[in-house]
């Protein structure tokens, strides 16, 4: 097979803890240093907290997996300072198209707007991903990486997390008080503790080829119901870098996985679909098996799930990685204060609560989508394809029409954490929303609203101009900046005035889009979590009810 990309090797280093008299406790341990895994790390470890990954590999992921990453993840991955490298070598695209018998007959755009930073979609090999995330993990004095280091055994109590190491050098224990487990689907940690991922295995299996071609396709998804080189079953084509092309052949439940895999098979089904002038070199071949499953809690005392860990989705509709990365977003701002003892165990809860809520959305969709495409009797399938055949006339027909919904950023409506609205707002920036993006402009000149949020709390105030803002309300301001877990104050000026005021973080809104997007009128503010989930909105700045808040969205009331 043809390689384009060469998997770097980190070395294996035997570490002090591995000799020492008495077992050595760290604060956080990773297990798994794939993307959920190092997401974890990296956001513990930007915020100042020590943090130990132990990975039982000593490379990144072999063959490019997941592929699409989403809009929700890379703003997740820019905070974390992956997304700049991941967008300059990715394909960027937001048009998805549907074909039937090899017409099309639907389209869609995931975002059809402008005024964002980062794109609806890019695609890129999982490999270059893992890679850059590793060199961003190195930045850091706070995390330790640890190859060839495998966890063999758990167990805790309600202060402590025992873990047993196993090494090229042998066994070694450690302690400490949160384990964070992302070590996968088939997530050893899970069995060790004797917990279950349950759900439903689709009796269908996907054949995904990565091959190396020059062609002129545009950087879109397609997606081809009973195209005329494979009949009676579904293909996919998406563009990665490096002129590498992932395509999906369905190939129904009776096929042999290993033999379906084989390059002698393989190629002509590529041949079929791309024609055989097309010059091409295979990459990478592998067999999959739809599966849609849960385990029921995310959090077993001190040991929290993340990922395929707690949760596995079919592929279709790019929900592993770009759910995993939410996870920790969610996960990590409250482990941290809970550890800084700002807020009660019962926060980390809501982690579970929250995200069992979106893997539940995403199992939902995801079944949809499975079923849609490999339907499983007459009667669907032809439901089915009377649909994709309306499809090219009636806008009903579009909306029935499923290729596998795309990865989106579950809504929190219903969080414990929200302070209901008291007041009347237009748009979707509604508590339990995760906040838009906007251009802005500053002391540095043209930049975006999401970048200017950090990662703490943050009362975000919209005013035409600082003449709206009273020394009161200035007062205000300070003594929130002054509370015991950190509040930042931001002004955005949606008028024409480039005023700024002093000490407090002010930026101009360019364009009006933020106005528009936030339903800005003077005065309006919005409590922002972390995570960028917005938990609380007022139409005048109000310093007790943003005190109030605070302690509901850190489950201190």
């Amino acid at each position: 097979m043809f390689i384009t990309y060469t998997n770097p090797v980190y070395e294996y280093k035997k570490s002090p803890d591995q000799s020492a008299t008495e077992i050595v406790h760290h604060p956080v341990i990773v297990v798994g240093a794939g993307p959920v895994g190092m997401g974890a790390a990296l956001d513990l470890g930007q915020y100042g907290n020590d943090v130990l990954v132990l990975d039982d590999n000593n490379t990144v992921s072999v063959g490019s997996r997941a592929v699409c990453y989403s809009k929700r993840a890379l703003e997740v991955l820019d905070r974390l300072d992956c997304a700049e490298r991941m967008i300059e070598k990715g394909v960027t695209w937001n048009v998805g198209k549907i074909f039937f018998r090899d017409e099309l007959v639907t389209q869609f755009d995931l975002l059809p707007e402008a005024g964002h930073k980062i794109p609806a979609f890019i695609n890129l090999q999982q490999y270059y991903l893992e890679e850059y995330m590793v060199d961003r993990l190195n930045e850091l004095d706070t995390v330790e990486t640890r190859w060839k280091n495998k966890v063999s055994a758990v167990a805790q109590n309600d202060d402590i997390v025992n873990v047993t190491v196993d090494t090229p050098d042998g066994e070694y224990q450690l302690s400490c008080d949160w384990l964070i487990v992302a070590d996968g689907a088939n997530s050893d940690v899970r069995a060790m503790m004797g917990l279950e991922s349950t759900g439903k295995v689709f009796k269908d299996r996907f054949l995904i080829a990565d091959i190396v071609m020059k062609a002129g396709f545009p950087p879109e998804r397609w997606f081809n119901f009973d195209p005329s080189y494979h009949r009676g079953q579904s293909t996919l084509l998406h563009r990665q870098s490096d002129d590498v092309w992932r395509l999906d052949f369905q190939l129904g439940w009776d096929k042999d996985p290993e033999e379906e895999k084989k390059p002698e098979n393989v190629i002509p089904r590529v041949k079929a679909m791309m024609g055989d002038d097309v010059d091409f070199e295979l990459e990478w071949a592998s067999v999959y098996t739809f599966q849609c499953r849960r385990m029921e809690r995310f959090r077993k005392g001190r040991v929290l799930f993340t990922g395929d860990a707690a949760h596995q989705v079919s592929p279709f509709g790019a929900r592993g990685a770009n759910s995993g990365l939410q996870d920790t977003d969610n996960l990590i701002w409250k482990l941290k204060l809970v550890m800084e003892q700002k807020a009660p165990l019962k926060l980390l809860d809501t982690y579970c609560d929250e995200r069992e809520f979106a893997a539940d959305e995403n199992i939902m969709n995801s079944t949809r989508a499975t079923d849609f495409i490999t339907p499983k009797s007459a009667a669907s399938k032809s439901f089915r394809d009377a649909t994709l055949e309306l499809s090219k006339r009636f806008e009903f027909a579009r909306k029935l029409t499923n290729s596998g919904r795309l990865s989106d950023t579950a809504f929190l409506l219903d969080s414990t954490l929200n302070t209901p609205d008291e007041n009347s707002f237009e748009g979707d920036m509604v508590p339990g929303a995760v906040m838009s993006d906007a251009p802005v402009s500053g002391q540095n000149g043209e930049q975006w609203l999401l970048d200017s949020l950090g990662n703490h709390f943050t009362c975000l105030i919209f005013v035409n101009s600082a003449d709206d803002i009273s020394l009161s309300q200035l007062e205000v301001l300070e003594t929130l900046q002054q509370d015991k877990i950190k509040l930042v104050p931001l002004v955005v000026m949606t008028g024409q005035a480039k005023t700024t005021i002093d000490e407090i973080h002010t930026l101009l809104d360019t364009g009006g889009i933020s106005k528009q997007r936030f339903d800005a009128l003077s005065g309006t503010t919005y409590l922002v979590r972390p995570d960028q989930h917005v938990c609380a909105r007022w139409r005048s700045l109000d310093a007790d009810k943003v005190r109030q808040s605070m302690l509901r969205a850190t489950a201190n009331l």
